[in-house]
């Protein structure tokens, strides 16, 4: 029952939580969130010249970095932090722009936030976790990879009672991107010991799921 509960919320997590602007809310864009979601850098230097907000919301509480962030517009974070905008800004689900990049497999935004001020150590979304746990999750290697170089803190424990760690096992597939997500963790120095709510340790969830490569970064 467990192990159901556990692949039921694994998809959840997966499925909810971010999200990016529709095709509908897009095309209503005006203004800075129209020139985040096209990347046009040249006209949010202009509005910003103008004095336009560059913290304004959309109806989810999405500034304009949080739509460049989803559409890996690059030169337009770049703009939009250059005129003032909030680099650690959260939308109505808590993400900021260095959560939503991780999920989003985007190591190259992941590296152009932290540069630009974006905090890894930021404690994000309604689980109260980070933007490494949301990569360890997902198994995007590289990005935890990058986290971990910027400081993430390695053994944050979200409101579900997990780790980085413990979602890589938990929530992955046992997979080669999974495997390497665990290894990263681990050559950083996470705590393999540390266990869920139910006293069960990465290592003891991976047994149990034959995780064998898994095991093997484990123990």
């Amino acid at each position: 029952m467990i192990a159901g509960f556990i692949l039921l919320l694994g998809g959840a997590l997966a499925g909810h939580g971010q999200t990016p602007p529709s095709a509908t809310e897009r095309a209503a864009y005006g203004g800075l969130h129209k020139a985040a979601a096209e990347g046009t850098a040249a006209e949010i230097r202009a509005l910003l010249a103008s004095r336009t907000d560059p913290n304004v919301r959309d109806t989810a509480g999405r500034t304009p970095l949080h739509v460049a962030a989803f559409a890996s517009r690059y030169e337009a974070v770049r703009a939009l932090v250059a005129g003032g905008g909030d680099i650690n800004a959260l939308d109505k689900d808590r993400y900021d722009v260095i959560t939503i990049a991780a999920v989003k497999d985007d190591v190259g935004m992941v590296r152009l936030a932290i540069e630009l001020g974006g905090n890894p150590r930021a404690v994000t979304s309604r689980y109260d976790g980070t933007a490494l746990i949301a990569a360890a999750h997902l198994g995007h290697a590289a990005v935890v990879q990058a986290l971990i170089e910027a400081g993430a803190p390695l053994d944050h424990v979200n409101n579900l009672g997990w780790t980085a760690l413990l979602e890589a096992v938990l929530l992955g597939d046992g997979g080669s991107r999974h495997v390497a997500t665990a290894k990263a963790l681990v050559q950083a120095g996470a705590n393999k010991t540390m266990a869920d709510r139910n006293g069960i340790t990465p290592l003891e969830h991976a047994k149990r799921r034959n995780y064998q490569a898994m095991v093997v970064v484990l123990e």
